[in-house]
């Protein structure tokens, strides 16, 4: 179903605040009510998550009545030391104040730890000191720890969520409104990324890592082939054919990444999905931006320009390591992925990052991923949360050895050793930034946007089977867009 367009002119930040306040006021009037239901159920997750947290699972589901463990994830039932330490971050023993953070970072060999960096914050805070817990479970099971926790005032303060996910956290009163708070670290991120963290007027925490969309290419096959990179999309188009005739190819279509990945793309064109007018959700999927995404890639498939594997098949990453594969657009995080993936191969130093093809009026990114670290419903200190939270996000070399792309303006990445020398000595990081900076400013997600993944992964297997068009994947998540929306008790202008 197409969305008509209204004359509305509020800006996105108002509309948005007329969106929260609508779901707020249809979901119940105690957002922390228990036996409230799901309104983003996602029926499918990624076949892989990112490492950076980029989180893409379902944002909720409360019907497991088995789910009442402590947040961390752990067995251990003496997890808190005091009767009286909430992990909402109740005072514990002295006059420090306790915080407890809940992460999903790596944390692999090599990488500086998330508990060597919050002891350092420790060390030199000794009036609120963190506890950081990694939960090792998926994105899916962590959420549904956080409600049960919530709904039994004993989330922790701190916590990590994607930023598909916020908008369901904010409408089902998971987390806080810290908009006062976070004013004063808001020239610590880019607007892209601040906003990630914002519904409607109400900012619930702060940004940590990115995701932007760029482009890798084998700048060595492409010199050999006598190709260009390409800088638009027809360039985009031109090329893919061009290599495809001298069997290689510049992309691969990945149904399995369907839902972030083609959005994220119509993000860099320009698109809005999701705003709201006269009081209600709009819905704008299929506009021109959106169109011109699904018109490339429906011609890139019908010239059998392309390869279709899914991203997470070990066929992905086989396509590379042959020099079958020699290009592809992918979210930031996936830069040490990929070089990991092809590590001890011929591609070794023949690699290179570049900014994605522009796919509409001006060069722009779109989120492939990421997340933020939001401030939980009930944290007894929010102003110290906060304050670990801007210091924390702001430890750039720490938070690069976890893999990360951050999300802070502040500092500089330095690209690992390892990753520069796959990408032939280049300063991988810094093109990662400007992506980062050039991402689409005025692409939020909906309450319900993981409620769509499901239909745009089938209709994208379809339109590589030939069974439907690459415009059938955004009209599937039109429908679905709507659909969730109104069984969610959301009104949506039609």
């Amino acid at each position: 179903m197409r969305m008509r367009r209204t004359t509305q002119t509020t800006s996105t930040p108002g509309r948005l605040a007329l969106a929260a306040a609508l779901s707020l006021a249809l979901i119940g009037t105690s957002a922390c009510s228990n036996g409230a239901d799901d309104p983003a159920d996602s029926p499918a997750d990624t076949a892989q998550e990112p490492a950076d947290g980029g989180d893409t699972d379902d944002p909720a589901d409360t019907d497991d009545p088995a789910d009442t463990d402590d947040a961390a994830g752990t067995d251990d039932a003496d997890d808190t030391d005091d009767a009286g330490d909430t992990a909402a971050g109740g005072a514990g023993d002295g006059d420090a104040v306790q915080i407890d953070y809940l992460h999903r970072l790596p944390d692999g060999e090599g990488m500086t730890s998330v508990s060597e960096i919050v002891q350092e914050w420790n060390d030199a805070n000794p009036g609120i000191q963190v506890t950081a817990t990694k939960f090792d479970g998926a994105a899916a099971e962590m959420i549904r720890r956080l409600e049960t926790d919530v709904r039994a005032n004993n989330a922790p303060c701190l916590a990590q969520l994607g930023y598909a996910e916020v908008p369901n956290a904010f409408t089902r009163g998971l987390v806080e409104d810290v908009t006062t708070q976070a004013e004063q670290y808001r020239s610590h991120y880019s607007d892209g990324t601040f906003g990630m963290m914002t519904v409607g007027e109400a900012v619930v925490g702060l940004p940590q890592d990115t995701g932007p969309l760029v482009y890798y290419y084998n700048e060595d096959l492409f010199n050999e082939l006598g190709l260009d990179v390409p800088t638009n999309a027809e360039e985009f188009v031109s090329t893919a054919q061009e290599a495809a005739e001298q069997g290689h190819y510049i992309a691969a279509f990945t149904p399995d990444e369907a839902t972030y990945w083609l959005s994220g793309q119509a993000a860099a064109a320009g698109a809005t999905w999701y705003g709201v007018a006269n009081d209600a959700w709009e819905v704008t999927i299929e506009e021109g931006p959106t169109q011109a995404v699904a018109d490339m890639w429906q011609q890139l498939l019908d010239a059998d320009a392309v390869v279709t594997h899914n991203r997470w098949d070990d066929t992905f990453t086989q396509s590379m390591i042959d020099q079958e594969l020699i290009g592809h657009i992918g979210a930031a995080w996936e830069a040490p992925l990929l070089s990991d993936g092809m590590a001890g191969s011929d591609n070794e130093g023949q690699w290179r990052v570049t900014q994605v093809p522009q796919l509409g009026d001006s060069p722009m990114s779109g989120p492939d991923g990421g997340s933020g670290v939001a401030v939980m419903k009930g944290c007894e200190h929010p102003d110290e949360a906060m304050e670990f939270n801007d210091w924390f996000n702001t430890q750039v070399d720490g938070l690069v050895s976890q893999g990360l792309v951050v999300a802070t303006t502040e500092g500089t990445m330095q690209t690992p050793d390892a990753v520069a020398e796959f990408y032939g000595g280049q300063d991988v990081f810094a093109e990662l930034s400007t992506a980062n900076e050039q991402m689409n400013p005025d692409f939020p997600y909906m309450p319900t946007f993981p409620a769509i993944m499901d239909a745009m992964t089938q209709a994208a297997s379809a339109a590589v089977d030939g069974s439907g068009t690459v415009a059938d994947i955004f009209t599937a998540a039109q429908q679905e867009s709507v659909r969730s929306l109104d069984e969610a008790g959301l009104p949506v202008n039609q």
